[in-house]
């Protein structure tokens, strides 16, 4: 079993507001995220199904046209291949968790 402390990853700001601490299992990538208000994510889609669990804050996350107002404890499930967009309406923090892995995101494999 590995541990990994996402205190002592480097922030990566990908997109503007949007500050994560990357790393992967064996078959997931993960990102911790704070953001900021107003920060978007444009849609997209990819082949990972991708799943946001919303830690602080508030994020508008729109699946496949159907957008959702969610909060803490909430979890949204984007399926793999579904056009998806996020937005922050307030500050925060999420967790987002990708399988399979996303090359080229995370740095760091236990």
């Amino acid at each position: 079993m590995s541990v990994i402390d996402t205190r002592d990853l480097p922030v990566v700001e990908r997109k503007a507001g949007w500050y994560g601490r990357y790393f992967n299992s064996s078959t997931m990538t993960f990102g911790h995220y704070e953001f900021d208000a107003g920060a978007q994510i444009h849609a997209h889609d990819h082949v990972q199904e991708e799943v946001w669990h919303v830690i602080e804050g508030e994020l508008e996350i729109t699946i496949d046209g159907t957008a959702y107002v969610v909060g803490p404890g909430c979890v949204g499930i984007v399926p793999p291949g579904c056009s998806h967009a996020v937005k922050a309406l307030t500050d925060g923090k999420a967790i987002v968790v990708d399988y399979p892995i996303r090359a080229g995101f995370a740095p760091v494999s236990p």
